[in-house]
């Protein structure tokens, strides 16, 4: 006969899923539970270390009792120490102090009060023992251990005397050093002195080929040997500190020409900072603010040691004698020239500007020659006009803050801009760049009727952007270069109405007879009769074998 059939109905598929969801929310609950039980048992520990650390940091250490002295104890310490037996050496005595200094004394509270007060041994024992040591130590406050018993504090003395002796110590030896130097630098005979000098002027060309190559292989890591390059230009040694401020001159100028982008850096916006960006991104970020920092702090060096020869400043630092000053400012007006005509594109350019054009016009032929060349190639090698625009303005103010009073040198530069059209108004069909499109056959023939007519809008938008982008380049340029000879115009204008007299006329001639042909028809007549005027008038300067007036009025 079968078993009989059990009546309870077997848990459905549905049924099982709820109840092992069930378990699993309990199972995870749980969990948490311990977890936050754990956790609230370590912040109650961690709470009661730090009362404890807090506790034993704020403790004094304190003898356990007062000492009385009997009748017939010795008054003085030392007579103490000759009544004690001889077998006792000074060793031991300092190591029983030793461990009585070091000994914790929390944990004799207990045994403390169990003791009787009234044993004279015991009561002995615990009087601190006094030795000749006379060092002054500090207590330094440990981490505290815990154990079964609970929290330890923990506590080291310190010889706070011996530091102090070590620092004189290493202090003695370098001011004799600082001190003794001068002395053995005189001792020496001249041949001495030289190869000394070579020698030290060899380990520094070292040391600026490792930074220079260093910046060089990998701008972006090691843009942070820029400042320590840049920290040598203030070389304290008088022996070498003028080469050696030249050579870093002349490399920081050949590192910045290397590594400087081909574009203006521009500053980043609050919003820009906060944003988180890649690793890529950031170091990019790092190395262009470094580099603009650097460059800057350069140029205000190049500045201020042309300033202070003009001047003939003398500094409380003497490392470099007055005598010097114009070696290292040539050197640097170089290197502010070759900036000028590398580096047009990027930041500060127009801060070079303003500090060459004044030099433009500088007492001595062989700097005012090395600025007037340079802002003659800038005006040469600029195509688009933005450089010239910027030079020509910043040659305009010094002509009119000099009262005209300038080196008919600085308008010749002005002969070597590139201005051939000004305002010429063309087609737009002529100027913008001819591109293929497909005809309607083709068309036709290679398309459907939807792709005929993407095709048709996309041609259109095409041919817009293509006239767009040429028109705007075109009269950009042209907008430039009409700005600029305005300026140039208003330069000459200027000097034929207030300085008819001036050694200035025969520049300003021959600038008007190369940019005639761009003169606006309206000023013609009012030039004419200012050079009829001044042939008239029978001046000097148009005597020369020049005749520029009559080349202008041809």
């Amino acid at each position: 006969m079968a078993p009989p059939r059990s009546r309870k109905r077997a848990p459905s598929f549905r049924r099982l899923l709820r109840t092992s969801g069930v378990k699993l929310e309990n199972k995870l609950r749980t969990r948490q539970q311990k977890q936050q039980n754990v956790a609230r048992k370590q912040r109650k520990e961690q709470k009661r270390l730090r009362q404890a650390v807090r506790a034993a940091a704020l403790q004094t250490p304190r003898p356990l009792e007062t000492y009385r002295k009997t009748p017939g104890e010795p008054a003085n310490q030392e007579e103490f120490l000759e009544s004690l037996p001889t077998d006792m050496m000074e060793e031991e005595l300092q190591e029983m102090s030793a461990a009585f200094i070091s000994r914790d004394l929390s944990s004799c509270g207990a045994e403390h009060s169990v003791r009787r007060r009234s044993d004279p041994v015991r009561r002995y024992e615990r009087v601190a023992r006094t030795t000749r040591r006379t060092e002054e130590t500090e207590v330094v406050h440990l981490l505290p251990i815990k154990d079964r018993t609970g929290v330890v504090p923990r506590s080291v003395t310190r010889v706070i005397t011996e530091q102090q002796e070590e620092e004189e110590e290493e202090e003695e030896p370098q001011e004799t050093d600082d001190g003794g130097a001068p002395p053995a630098v005189a001792a020496l005979t001249p041949q001495q002195r030289q190869q000394l000098r070579a020698q030290t002027i060899q380990e520094r060309k070292q040391r600026i080929a490792g930074h220079g190559a260093a910046i060089v292989s990998d701008p972006v890591g090691n843009v942070k040997r820029l400042k320590q390059l840049r920290a040598m230009l203030m070389e304290a040694d008088p022996s070498v500190a003028v080469t050696v401020r030249k050579l870093v001159m002349v490399s920081l100028m050949e590192v910045f020409k290397d590594v400087t982008p081909t574009y203006r850096i521009r500053p980043l916006s609050a919003a820009e900072k906060d944003a988180k960006v890649r690793k890529e991104t950031q170091q990019l970020r790092d190395f262009e603010e470094g580099l603009v920092s650097q460059y800057k702090f350069y140029l205000e060096e190049l500045e201020q040691t042309v300033r202070d020869w003009q001047q003939q400043k003398r500094k409380r630092v003497q490392a470099v004698g007055v005598a010097s000053y114009g070696g290292l400012a040539l050197v640097a007006v170089r290197c502010l020239c070759e900036l000028l005509l590398s580096l047009p594109h990027f930041n500060f350019h127009n801060n070079i500007l303003v500090a060459l054009a004044p030099l433009m016009n500088h007492a001595d032929r062989q700097v005012s020659g090395m600025c007037c060349h340079a802002f003659a190639r800038l005006f040469q090698q600029d195509k688009v006009g933005v450089a010239s625009l910027a030079a020509v303005r910043v040659i305009s103010g010094l002509v009119k803050s000099l009262s005209y009073n300038v080196r008919p040198e600085v308008l010749r530069t002005l002969l070597s801009l590139r201005i051939k059209e000004v305002q010429l108004k063309k087609d737009v069909d002529d100027t913008a760049p001819t591109k293929k499109f497909m005809n309607r056959q083709e068309k036709k023939k290679n398309l459907s009727r939807m792709q005929r007519k993407w095709k048709k809008a996309e041609e259109k938008l095409e041919k817009e952007l293509l006239e767009a982008e040429a028109s705007e380049s075109k009269d950009k340029k042209l907008k430039l270069h009409t700005e600029t000879l305005n300026i140039v115009f208003l330069i000459y204008f200027r000097i034929l109405k207030k300085a008819r007299k001036s050694v200035l006329l025969p520049a300003v001639l021959e600038g008007l007879a190369n940019f005639a042909h761009l003169i606006n028809v309206e000023f013609f007549d009012d030039l004419l009769n200012v050079l009829q005027d001044l042939i008239q008038s029978g001046v000097s300067i148009l005597s020369g074998p020049s005749s520029l007036a009559g080349y202008v009025i041809m």
